[in-house]
């Protein structure tokens, strides 16, 4: 499936998704979206909160899960108590997540198309090896970004 590249394609999906679950894309679900659709990366609720004051902390973390069940939102679980939550990789586009093993933050990167065809070819060849079929992967590389103290010494 293409990435959709505008907000009524994502919200048009989003709400095909629910509505496959027997849910509604209520506005609460609409403006959660739109929150994780103009964040710069995954964010914690804390953010997602900090990003729309409208929203209520309780029916934020009702509706992550609903739209984490059909599909449509995916969590990020990192060293520290808070997950990330970002969009699904089929209503944005592929990436990848730099993840921070001392304060927890995450970073999306991408690569080029000549890479990322290369890392799946060699994915697919290690899966095959012990007979793993793959249907799509993601990559998180875990260590300490430049912001903590022990980061960014190269």
């Amino acid at each position: 499936m293409s990435a959709p590249e505008t907000a009524a394609n994502v919200d048009d999906e989003v709400a095909g998704l629910l509505r496959q679950a027997d849910q509604r894309y209520t506005t609460g679900r609409r403006r959660l979206v739109t929150v994780l659709q103009n964040g710069a990366g995954p964010l914690t609720i804390t953010q997602i909160l900090d990003a729309d004051g409208s929203l209520a902390q309780s029916s934020v973390y009702r509706n992550l899960t609903i739209l984490e069940e059909v599909g449509a939102v995916t969590r990020i679980i990192t060293r520290d108590d808070f997950a990330r939550y970002e969009l699904a990789e089929h209503l944005t586009e592929h990436h990848h997540h730099l993840i921070c093993s001392s304060c927890g933050d995450v970073a999306d990167f991408s690569l080029d198309a000549a890479t990322e065809a290369e890392l799946d070819r060699a994915l697919h060849r290690a899966a095959a090896r012990v007979g793993f079929d793959i249907d799509a992967h993601r990559l998180d590389l875990v260590g300490v970004c430049s912001a903590c103290p022990t980061g960014g010494a190269g």
